[in-house]
């Protein structure tokens, strides 16, 4: 996860196909593109975006769900991008897996062409405030682990993309 200003992890995970990129340093690219390693090089796109932030892949570019079945459920909250490049800010408090919810979000009116990974389980959360409006989304578990007395074990925040209105 790198800004223009600051990096916050330069690991560059190999296995995580997807890299969420705002923040354009010219024009003639989207101004949000969800960048699938599969399918395009990274290397020339690192160089358009000035914030970039890796993930796992859900939806590849050719509208697969790429993710395996497994049995553990959770909530899950991820960002997408639609056929018109439409930014999707998903959360889904009820416990799915993950291959079953992308195929629900594949089928869903959304047109949607991409999605990454942002979280699962009690840390998928997702925050709006608009106006006189405010909403929190908080994710679940299937696990219980309201009766954990370790000490270490918290909910931190591992990372927040936030959005603002221009005033231009």
């Amino acid at each position: 996860m790198r800004t223009r200003t600051h990096v916050n992890n330069p690991r560059f995970r190999k296995k995580d196909m997807t890299i969420l990129a705002f923040d354009r340093l010219g024009t003639g690219v989207p101004e949000v593109k969800i960048i699938d390693r599969q399918c395009e090089d990274f290397k020339i796109w690192k160089y358009k975006y000035g914030t970039l932030v890796q993930s796992i892949r859900m939806i590849s570019c050719k509208g697969k769900n790429v993710w395996r079945q497994q049995p553990q459920k959770w909530s899950t909250v991820a960002i997408g991008i639609d056929k018109a490049d439409r930014v999707l800010f998903i959360h889904v408090g009820s416990p799915y897996s993950t291959h079953d919810l992308i195929n629900i979000l594949k089928e869903l009116p959304l047109d949607i062409a991409r999605a990454m990974y942002t979280e699962g389980g009690p840390q998928a959360q997702l925050y709006i405030k608009t106006g006189a409006h405010e909403y929190e989304f908080v994710g679940h578990s299937e696990i219980d682990f309201s009766n954990n007395t370790n000490p270490l074990f918290s909910w931190p925040i591992p990372n927040v993309v936030g959005i603002s209105l221009r005033k231009d």
